[in-house]
């Protein structure tokens, strides 16, 4: 019987070791022994890509965007050399021949002052005020006076260092009060407040930084009463001496 097993044996392990030695059919997984491991299949990753030296690293240049709202200072047109806007204060003496409508001629002497600006270009404005009086005209014991008030445009012709000359043309108002002679060989007194104008011209002479002087001569356009008491316009002229005076006291500048 032991006999009989030890021959039987080997014919039963048989089979089994074929079936251990034929590879699985088609579309059969493999069993956990047969599946490499990713150590076995795959290289070292250090080993596939070595690298090579690094690469310098190059910084980016900073890029400038533009502002959303951009902001310059705006370019003023400077002015001229030799030229600067100046402002002057002038006040004086004034005499002025009254030229009535009835052929008479009265002198009257007074102020006058005034506030002028020269923009620097040749060109500039003025305002001019005045009061002058005469008194017992015609022998009459009562004076006659005349305010007037204008202001325009001046030109300047030419500028230096301490001369310079000028003209203007003005308009604005007088009012001329006083006696004047009737049509009955009496007088009558009475007042006309009536448009004016004026158109002259002079001389400046810088004494300094801060003052000057100025000689004008105007032709002045008024109203007054003739003999049949009927408003007339009448011829005037016009003599200024003043002082002028220059706030903040500017430095000479070379004009031509």
């Amino acid at each position: 019987m032991r006999t009989l097993f030890k021959i039987a044996f080997p014919f039963l392990i048989w089979p089994l070791s074929v079936v251990a030695q034929n590879p699985p059919p088609s579309g059969q997984a493999d069993s956990p022994d047969q599946i490499p491991t990713a150590s076995q299949t795959a290289a070292p990753a250090s080993n596939a890509m070595a690298p090579s030296d690094p690469a310098p690293i190059l910084n980016p240049a900073p890029v400038q965007t533009a502002p959303f709202l951009n902001f310059q200072p705006m370019k003023q047109t400077p002015f001229p050399a030799g030229y600067a806007p100046v402002l002057k204060f002038d006040a004086g003496y004034s005499v002025t021949s009254l030229g009535l409508p009835s052929s008479a001629r009265i002198a009257l002497s007074g102020a006058n002052v005034g506030i002028s600006v020269d923009s620097g270009y040749r060109f500039g404005a003025t305002l001019d005020l005045d009061y002058a009086l005469a008194p017992n005209v015609f022998s009459s014991g009562r004076h006659m006076d005349m305010i007037s008030y204008l202001v325009g445009p001046v030109l300047y012709p030419s500028h230096s260092n301490s001369l310079s000359t000028f003209f203007h043309v003005l308009a604005g108002g007088t009012r001329v009060s006083g006696p004047f002679p009737n049509g009955n060989g009496g007088l009558n007194a009475g007042h006309v407040q009536y448009p004016a104008w004026a158109a002259g011209g002079g001389v400046e002479y810088r004494l300094s930084s801060a003052f000057g002087l100025r000689v004008s001569v105007d032709y002045l356009r008024s109203h007054f009463y003739n003999p049949s008491e009927a408003v007339r316009a009448q011829n005037d002229f016009r003599v200024v001496n003043s002082i002028v005076f220059y706030p903040g006291m500017p430095s000479f500048r070379r004009r031509h």
